[in-house]
């Protein structure tokens, strides 16, 4: 290749990774703008949160007042509700990880009858929106008595077919069919194999699922908006749409969007440590587990 050549070939690279850096700034302040916008906001009073520029502070940073509103009012309900709210995403993370990870396990290294359909029925789960088996969960769920509780809204959240399809392909190049064979060869169960030899394998892709499961419990609305009407068991999302809707109706008084802005800044930040926790998981090797083992 001349030198001409590699010129222009390397002209043609920067400009692209310029492109590339610009879309993604682009996407980054795009993301970002609501998050800035509920981080300026929970620092003002009233007056100047609809006074004054939306992304930029005010003159009267009004943040400690606002929290300490937050988790005063109503008898402190806010405090109930991100209890509830971290109650339901933790079960719910953990025990839709594990299904997760032992469904996918056996759709990768289990031959059995059913098994391509049984995996098709997971992919067009996939494919059905939440909301949509909201109300047949109503009514299955109130057959038996468990409408208005929290088993109502960690049962359902359990059931993640997202976490199966990605746990399935992890498994496949994660776990190779000769460390199987090996510990079957040793007389190894096959419980004892998936728990002590292949689990080990799987923690970054466990991890993903319940970070993934965590998150969508987190930030669900619609199944606790249907299954729940005391406000006891509200988690944060509910809690604070029900606080909105009374402040737009003028009942609640104008008070009440600033404590709403300084709660949804507090619900993301139990989101965002979670994510931190999570990451160490992610930063050894995939066999590291397995040369502990």
């Amino acid at each position: 290749m001349t030198i001409a050549a590699r010129t222009v070939r390397s002209a043609a690279f920067r400009r692209q990774r310029w492109l590339l850096t610009a879309v993604l700034g682009i996407y980054f302040v795009y993301t970002f703008i609501p998050l800035l916008y509920v981080i300026v906001s929970s620092t003002k009073t009233n007056a100047d949160l609809f006074g004054t520029f939306g992304l930029w502070f005010a003159g009267d940073f009004n943040l400690w007042e606002n929290l300490r509103g937050l988790f005063t009012y109503q008898d402190g309900a806010f405090a109930r509700w991100l209890l509830n709210s971290f109650l339901y995403a933790a079960i719910s993370g953990l025990g839709a990880a594990l299904l997760a990870t032992c469904a996918g396990y056996a759709f990768a290294k289990f031959q059995f009858r059913g098994k391509k359909l049984f995996f098709a029925l997971v992919l067009g789960a996939v494919m059905i929106p939440q909301t949509a088996l909201s109300v047949p969960l109503f009514l299955m769920l109130s057959q038996i008595g468990l409408v208005n509780t929290p088993i109502a809204i960690i049962l359902p959240s359990m059931v993640f077919p997202p976490g199966v399809f990605l746990m399935c392909v992890y498994i496949e190049d994660a776990v190779s069919n000769e460390l199987i064979e090996a510990g079957r060869v040793d007389g190894a169960g096959e419980l004892h194999i998936f728990g002590k030899i292949a689990f080990r394998l799987l923690m970054p892709g466990f991890a993903t699922v319940l970070i993934l499961a965590f998150v969508s419990t987190w930030n669900n609305y619609f199944l606790p908006l249907v299954m729940l009407s005391s406000s006891e068991y509200f988690p944060i999302t509910v809690g604070l749409s029900q606080w909105y809707a009374s402040a737009t109706s003028g009942s609640g008084g104008t008070v009440l969007f600033t404590i709403v802005m300084a709660g949804a800044l507090v619900s993301v930040l139990p989101v965002i440590a979670a994510f931190l926790f999570m990451q160490r998981w992610w930063q050894g090797g995939l066999a590291s587990g397995g040369v502990k083992a």
